[in-house]
C-alpha cells in the first residue's frame, strides 16, 4: 500500500458541505493526456485501486473517498448521483482541471455514467468496468451478494480470503494470489452509515433511458467469471451506448482490474491513446470557436 500511495498528494477538502479525502497523482506535471477521474466501488477506499496509478504512470489521476469510506468523515445527510457528480465537478474546478477521462468500477461505474451524462463538457472518454445500468440490471450470483453484504469482508481477512473466489471470481490467473493478498491488505472498512448511504445513493437509479444520448467514446470491460456483475450487463450497456465497445476478460472475476492487471491496463491504454474520432475532433473545434 505504501508503494501504491507514495506519489499521491493527499488533502482533506470541503466541497458542497462535505469533507472529502482526495488523492491526486501527477497533476503538477506537463502531459499530453487529460487526467483520469476515477470512481471507486462501493465501500472501497482510495488505496484499493491505487496500484492502477502506477500501471499508467503517464497519466494524472484524481480520486476521492466517498463520505463515510476510507478517511472521509461520515455524511450528515444522504446524497445521490446528481449531487456527487456536481461535487466531483467542483473538485476538478478547484484543481484547475477542465476535461477528464472518466473511469469507474462496479458502483463507481454507475457514478461514472451519471457524471458523463451530467457533465458532458468535462468528459472526453468513458471507461466502465464491471458495472451495470443501475436498477435495470441482470442480478449476479445470490451467494456472492450474500457474502458481499456481510461487513466481515472488510474487517476479517480470513473471511475475505475464504470467500474471495465466491465474491470476486478470477483467482486462477498468474499472480492472482499475490494480487488477492495485496488487495485484502489495502482495504479499510467503511462506516455503517457511509456504506448505507452509498447503497441508498443508487436506490431506484438507472441510466438506461439516457444511455442512447451518451455521445462519448466508451470502453466497457467485463469479467467473464464475474459472480457479482453478470457479463450480460456489459452487453446491455454496449447495446444502449452508441459509441461503445466491449472487452471481455477471460477468466476474470469482479476484480479483474487487479487479478488480470496487465491485460486490463493494456486495453485501457490502447483505448485512451487511440486517435480522436471525427466526432471528437468536431466537438473540440466547436468548443474552441
Amino acid at each position: 500500500m505504501a508503494d501504491a500511495m507514495k506519489d499521491a498528494v493527499i488533502s482533506m477538502e470541503q466541497v458542497g458541505g462535505r469533507t472529502l479525502r482526495v488523492a491526486t497523482w501527477r497533476l503538477d506535471r506537463a502531459s499530453d493526456y487529460p487526467p483520469i477521474l476515477f470512481f471507486n466501488g462501493i465501500g472501497a477506499n482510495i488505496e484499493a485501486v491505487a496500484p492502477l496509478t502506477e500501471a499508467l504512470p503517464e497519466r494524472a489521476f484524481v480520486m476521492f473517498d466517498m463520505p463515510g469510506t476510507g478517511e472521509s468523515p461520515d455524511p450528515l445527510i444522504p446524497y445521490n448521483p446528481f449531487t456527487m457528480s456536481w461535487t466531483a465537478a467542483e473538485l476538478l474546478g478547484r484543481h484547475g482541471i477542465g476535461e477528464v477521462d472518466v473511469m469507474g468500477v462496479s458502483w463507481g461505474g454507475a457514478m461514472a455514467q451519471h457524471f458523463a451524462l451530467q457533465h458532458p463538457s468535462r468528459t472526453r472518454r468513458l471507461i466502465l468496468i464491471a458495472t451495470t445500468p443501475g436498477m435495470a440490471m441482470v442480478p449476479g450470483n445470490p451467494a456472492a451478494f450474500t457474502k458481499m453484504a456481510n461487513p466481515r469482508r472488510y474487517v476479517d481477512p480470513e473471511y475475505m480470503n475464504e470467500h474471495f473466489a465466491t465474491l470476486y471470481g478470477g483467482v486462477d490467473a498468474d499472480g492472482a494470489q499475490h494480487q488477492k493478498d495485496s488487495h485484502i491488505g489495502r482495504l479499510k472498512p467503511p462506516s455503517p452509515r457511509g456504506y448505507l448511504y452509498q447503497l441508498l445513493c443508487m436506490m431506484g437509479w438507472t441510466s438506461l433511458p439516457a444511455l442512447p444520448f451518451l455521445g462519448k467514446e466508451t470502453l466497457i470491460m467485463m469479467g467473464a467469471d464475474d459472480q457479482i456483475v453478470r457479463p450480460i450487463n456489459g452487453q446491455i450497456l454496449k447495446a444502449m451506448i452508441p459509441n461503445s465497445r466491449i472487452e471481455m476478460i477471460d477468466g476474470g472475476g469482479h476484480l479483474f482490474l487487479l487479478t488480470h492487471s496487465d491485460e486490463s491496463v493494456a486495453i485501457i491504454r490502447e483505448f485512451l491513446d487511440a486517435p480522436e474520432t471525427d466526432k471528437e475532433a468536431g466537438r473540440d473545434k466547436a468548443a474552441a470557436a
